[in-house]
Parts: C-alpha cells; structure tokens; sequence
C-alpha cells in the first residue's frame, strides 16, 4: 500500500530532492556554458502548475541574446536528455536574468558595485545604527567589506549598511531609469 508524505515532511523531502538535482544539473551545464563564454546567473527547478520548470538563467558581457538562449537550450537539453538528472517530465527554459538581475555569488556585488540594488535579509536587523529594525534595503552598492556589503541608502535618511552575507535572503539589482 503506498502511503502519501505529510505535509512538512514531504516539503522537506522535496526541497532536498530538488537542492539535490540543482547541483548535479548545474554540474551538468558549467562545462557548456564555460565553452559558450556564458556565466550562469541562477537555476531553477519549480512547479508551475502542473508541470515541473528547469529555468536556465545565463549572462554574458555586454547581454544576452534569444540566439544565446536557443543555443544554451540547445546545448543543456541534449546533455540533460542523455543523462536524465530529472526522472518525470518537464519545461526547460533559457533566458537572462533581466533587469532585476539577482546578486547570488559575493563577486556580483563587487561586479554591480555603483548600481542601485534592494536587499532582504534573514532577519530584521540595524545595520546603521538608526535605531529601528527592518528587513529591507535599498540604495547603491559600494562593493564588500569581508564578507559584508556594503549598500549606501537610498532612503531619506541615507547612510551606510553594511549587512553579513550570511544574512541576506535575496538580493537583486534594481531598474534604473
């Protein structure tokens, strides 16, 4: 008799089954990429309605084209076709990482030093000294201290924070116009 996982557990499970593909895809897609000169931005593995998503997102210097897309989806399917990493069905999509470009490895917030960024972290926290805590920061960013960024703020107050990389949740450059 097959029994389906409770909720919390199968959450669990499925998260470390999915962390786990993710590494062993990316595993798989370095090596081309490298090859092409494409740097990857981030990978996904999601359910978007009924159907599983491999999303496949790619940078290189001066932007990316929909001929690089077609050509790194290409390239990746024909790897992860013949070694299978993912046993159901699913989408496999290429794209750049946009205009909100997210800021994953500590070298993109050295990269994207002088660009605006916004910042949510684990916890709330003062990093300023301002006297309240918050979990969102928005403001330009001035590169790393350690392993700290630094953003100047963009709000009415400004100022410095310098916020713990192990502290960030998600980070993401901002569009400016």
């Amino acid at each position: 008799m097959k029994s389906e996982p409770d909720g919390s557990l199968f959450f669990v499970w499925e998260q470390e089954m999915r962390e786990g593909n993710l590494t062993r895809i990316e595993s798989l897609v370095m090596p081309i990429l490298d090859d092409l000169g494409f740097e990857l931005v981030d990978l996904q593995l999601a359910q978007d309605g009924h159907h599983l998503v491999l999303r496949i997102f790619i940078d290189k210097p001066g932007g990316i084209t929909l001929d690089d897309c077609v050509t790194v989806s290409r390239e990746a399917g024909a790897i992860l076709e013949v070694e299978d990493p993912i046993k159901s069905s699913y989408r496999l999509e290429v794209s750049s990482p946009g205009l909100d470009r997210p800021l994953k490895k500590p070298a993109d917030f050295e990269r994207f030093a002088g660009h605006k960024a916004k910042l949510k972290t684990l916890h709330l926290l003062d990093p300023d000294q301002r006297g309240y805590t918050r979990k969102t920061f928005v403001g330009t960013l001035r590169g790393l201290e350690g392993d700290h960024v630094c953003l100047e703020q963009s709000d009415k107050h400004g100022g410095l924070a310098v916020i713990p990389l192990a502290e960030l949740e998600k980070a993401n450059l901002e569009e400016e116009f």
